[in-house]
Protein backbone atom coordinates (compact mmCIF):
# COMPACT_ATOMS: atom_id res chain seq x y z
CA UNK A 1 0.00 0.00 0.00
CA UNK A 2 0.87 3.88 -0.86
CA UNK A 3 0.75 5.72 2.31
CA UNK A 4 1.51 9.05 1.99
CA UNK A 5 1.96 12.31 4.80
CA UNK A 6 1.17 15.41 3.64
CA UNK A 7 3.21 17.94 6.17
CA UNK A 8 1.61 21.52 5.89
CA UNK A 9 2.09 24.94 7.77
CA UNK A 10 -2.09 26.36 8.24
CA UNK A 11 -3.67 28.53 6.14
CA UNK A 12 -1.65 26.74 3.15
CA UNK A 13 -4.00 24.96 0.77
CA UNK A 14 -3.86 21.48 2.26
CA UNK A 15 -6.80 20.92 2.45
CA UNK A 16 -8.13 21.72 -1.03
CA UNK A 17 -4.64 19.23 -1.64
CA UNK A 18 -6.87 16.97 0.50
CA UNK A 19 -10.06 17.33 -1.51
CA UNK A 20 -7.66 16.77 -4.68
CA UNK A 21 -6.59 13.70 -3.99
CA UNK A 22 -9.91 12.15 -2.50
CA UNK A 23 -10.95 12.66 -5.85
CA UNK A 24 -9.27 9.33 -6.87
CA UNK A 25 -10.61 6.04 -6.92
CA UNK A 26 -7.99 4.47 -5.46
CA UNK A 27 -7.12 7.11 -2.77
CA UNK A 28 -8.86 7.29 1.33
CA UNK A 29 -8.11 10.19 2.76
CA UNK A 30 -7.77 11.04 6.14
CA UNK A 31 -8.28 14.81 7.44
CA UNK A 32 -5.39 15.63 10.38
CA UNK A 33 -5.57 12.45 12.47
CA UNK A 34 -2.99 14.21 15.24
CA UNK A 35 -4.91 17.04 15.71
CA UNK A 36 -6.34 15.76 18.91
CA UNK A 37 -2.68 14.99 19.92
CA UNK A 38 -1.65 18.05 19.80
CA UNK A 39 -4.86 19.84 21.84
CA UNK A 40 -4.14 17.83 25.07
CA UNK A 41 -0.30 17.51 24.75
CA UNK A 42 -0.23 21.59 23.97
CA UNK A 43 -2.92 22.73 25.85
CA UNK A 44 -2.97 25.41 23.08
CA UNK A 45 -7.18 27.20 22.91
CA UNK A 46 -7.90 26.63 19.19
CA UNK A 47 -11.88 26.60 18.14
CA UNK A 48 -13.91 23.44 19.04
CA UNK A 49 -11.58 22.08 21.35
CA UNK A 50 -13.81 20.40 23.40
CA UNK A 51 -15.29 19.16 20.76
CA UNK A 52 -12.52 18.14 18.86
CA UNK A 53 -11.08 16.44 21.92
CA UNK A 54 -14.41 14.49 22.88
CA UNK A 55 -14.70 13.12 19.49
CA UNK A 56 -10.84 11.71 18.04
CA UNK A 57 -8.41 9.72 19.63
CA UNK A 58 -5.89 11.93 21.25
CA UNK A 59 -3.50 9.36 21.67
CA UNK A 60 -0.92 10.43 18.89
CA UNK A 61 1.35 7.23 19.29
CA UNK A 62 -1.36 4.57 18.98
CA UNK A 63 -3.34 6.91 15.72
CA UNK A 64 -0.25 6.54 13.84
CA UNK A 65 0.46 2.65 15.13
CA UNK A 66 -2.65 1.50 13.30
CA UNK A 67 -2.65 4.14 10.09
CA UNK A 68 0.61 1.97 9.98
CA UNK A 69 -1.20 -1.03 10.40
CA UNK A 70 -3.64 -0.58 7.77
CA UNK A 71 -2.88 -3.29 5.08
CA UNK A 72 -7.04 -3.01 3.29
CA UNK A 73 -9.02 0.03 2.41
CA UNK A 74 -11.75 -1.44 0.39
CA UNK A 75 -10.00 -1.76 -2.65
CA UNK A 76 -8.24 1.64 -2.26
CA UNK A 77 -4.44 1.12 -2.40
CA UNK A 78 -3.09 4.68 -1.29
CA UNK A 79 -3.64 6.43 2.06
CA UNK A 80 -3.42 10.03 1.84
CA UNK A 81 -2.57 11.95 5.83
CA UNK A 82 -3.17 15.23 5.95
CA UNK A 83 -1.15 16.29 8.57
CA UNK A 84 -0.28 19.96 10.00
CA UNK A 85 3.96 19.64 11.28
CA UNK A 86 3.13 21.40 14.59
CA UNK A 87 1.02 18.56 15.58
CA UNK A 88 4.46 16.64 15.88
CA UNK A 89 4.97 17.32 19.29
CA UNK A 90 5.19 15.29 22.16
CA UNK A 91 5.64 12.29 19.85
CA UNK A 92 8.45 9.93 18.65
CA UNK A 93 9.00 11.02 14.71
CA UNK A 94 9.85 7.28 14.48
CA UNK A 95 7.09 6.45 12.09
CA UNK A 96 8.09 9.16 9.41
CA UNK A 97 10.70 6.95 7.55
CA UNK A 98 8.06 4.67 6.79
CA UNK A 99 5.84 7.30 4.53
CA UNK A 100 6.40 8.69 1.78
CA UNK A 101 6.69 12.71 3.06
CA UNK A 102 5.66 15.67 1.20
CA UNK A 103 5.83 19.25 2.93
CA UNK A 104 3.92 22.00 1.73
CA UNK A 105 4.87 25.19 1.99
CA UNK A 106 3.99 28.63 1.72
CA UNK A 107 4.96 32.48 2.13
CA UNK A 108 4.86 33.25 5.52
CA UNK A 109 3.55 36.92 4.71
CA UNK A 110 0.64 35.03 3.05
CA UNK A 111 0.35 32.90 6.09
CA UNK A 112 0.10 34.95 8.78
CA UNK A 113 -2.31 37.08 7.16
CA UNK A 114 -5.23 34.00 7.06
CA UNK A 115 -4.30 32.35 9.98
CA UNK A 116 -4.52 35.67 12.31
CA UNK A 117 -8.23 35.52 11.62
CA UNK A 118 -8.87 32.31 13.43
CA UNK A 119 -5.80 32.68 16.61
CA UNK A 120 -5.16 36.43 17.10
CA UNK A 121 -1.19 37.21 17.29
CA UNK A 122 -0.13 33.92 15.87
CA UNK A 123 3.46 32.77 17.29
CA UNK A 124 6.22 30.73 15.30
CA UNK A 125 4.83 27.32 17.29
CA UNK A 126 1.33 28.10 15.82
CA UNK A 127 3.15 27.99 12.25
CA UNK A 128 5.16 24.86 12.72
CA UNK A 129 7.72 26.49 10.41
CA UNK A 130 10.70 25.91 12.72
CA UNK A 131 9.18 22.23 13.36
CA UNK A 132 8.47 21.24 9.73
CA UNK A 133 12.49 22.66 8.52
CA UNK A 134 13.57 19.90 11.49
CA UNK A 135 11.70 16.99 10.43
CA UNK A 136 12.67 17.77 6.60
CA UNK A 137 16.44 18.24 7.41
CA UNK A 138 15.93 14.75 9.62
CA UNK A 139 14.39 12.60 6.33
CA UNK A 140 16.94 14.13 3.94
CA UNK A 141 19.66 12.72 6.57
CA UNK A 142 17.94 9.12 6.63
CA UNK A 143 17.54 9.19 3.30
CA UNK A 144 13.57 9.34 2.62
CA UNK A 145 13.69 12.02 -0.05
CA UNK A 146 10.94 14.22 1.07
CA UNK A 147 9.04 15.90 -1.53
CA UNK A 148 8.71 19.69 -1.74
CA UNK A 149 5.63 21.73 -2.87
CA UNK A 150 5.28 25.56 -2.84
CA UNK A 151 1.32 26.25 -2.81
CA UNK A 152 2.10 29.32 -5.19
CA UNK A 153 3.29 27.46 -7.72
CA UNK A 154 0.28 24.86 -7.06
CA UNK A 155 -2.28 27.94 -7.33
CA UNK A 156 -0.86 29.16 -10.58
CA UNK A 157 -0.59 25.60 -12.39
CA UNK A 158 -2.62 22.76 -10.53
CA UNK A 159 -1.97 20.42 -12.88
CA UNK A 160 1.35 20.92 -14.17
CA UNK A 161 2.20 20.09 -9.98
CA UNK A 162 -0.25 17.52 -9.38
CA UNK A 163 1.09 15.58 -12.67
CA UNK A 164 4.75 16.23 -11.32
CA UNK A 165 3.88 15.02 -7.71
CA UNK A 166 1.75 12.31 -8.89
CA UNK A 167 5.18 11.27 -10.67
CA UNK A 168 7.35 11.72 -7.68
CA UNK A 169 4.72 9.38 -5.64
CA UNK A 170 3.91 6.90 -7.98
CA UNK A 171 1.10 7.70 -8.92
CA UNK A 172 -0.78 8.08 -12.19
CA UNK A 173 -2.21 11.55 -12.58
CA UNK A 174 -6.07 11.83 -13.13
CA UNK A 175 -8.00 14.85 -13.86
CA UNK A 176 -11.07 14.52 -11.80
CA UNK A 177 -7.99 15.54 -9.03
CA UNK A 178 -8.58 19.18 -10.44
CA UNK A 179 -12.20 19.87 -9.18
CA UNK A 180 -14.58 18.34 -6.85
CA UNK A 181 -18.26 19.76 -5.53
CA UNK A 182 -18.94 22.90 -3.36
CA UNK A 183 -19.66 21.22 -0.66
CA UNK A 184 -18.93 19.71 2.91
CA UNK A 185 -17.29 16.06 2.49
CA UNK A 186 -17.22 13.21 4.46
CA UNK A 187 -13.31 12.80 5.29
CA UNK A 188 -13.56 16.69 7.18
CA UNK A 189 -12.67 16.64 10.59
CA UNK A 190 -15.12 17.91 12.68
CA UNK A 191 -13.58 21.22 13.34
CA UNK A 192 -14.02 22.02 9.39
CA UNK A 193 -16.90 23.96 10.51
CA UNK A 194 -14.55 26.77 11.90
CA UNK A 195 -11.54 26.41 9.24
CA UNK A 196 -12.75 24.97 5.63
CA UNK A 197 -16.17 27.77 5.25
CA UNK A 198 -14.43 28.79 1.87
CA UNK A 199 -13.16 25.89 0.76
CA UNK A 200 -16.42 24.33 0.94
CA UNK A 201 -17.53 26.91 -1.23
CA UNK A 202 -14.69 26.12 -3.76
CA UNK A 203 -14.84 23.61 -6.63
CA UNK A 204 -11.36 23.56 -7.60
CA UNK A 205 -8.25 24.99 -6.77
CA UNK A 206 -8.39 29.15 -6.49
CA UNK A 207 -6.10 31.30 -8.73
CA UNK A 208 -3.22 32.73 -6.71
CA UNK A 209 -3.71 36.00 -5.29
CA UNK A 210 -0.62 37.98 -4.02
CA UNK A 211 -1.10 38.89 -0.32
Amino acid sequence: MNKICLWSGPRNVSTALMYSFAQRDDTKVVDEPLYGHYLLVTGVKHPGRKEIMDEVNCDGKLVMDDLLKINDLDGKDVLFLKQMTKHLVGINHDFLPKFKNVFLIRNPKDMLSSLAVNIPKPNLADTGLDLQWKVYKNLKSLGNKPIVVDSRELLMNPENILKQLCSHLNLEFVDSMLSWPAEPRKEDGIWAKYWYQSLHKSTGFQSYQAK
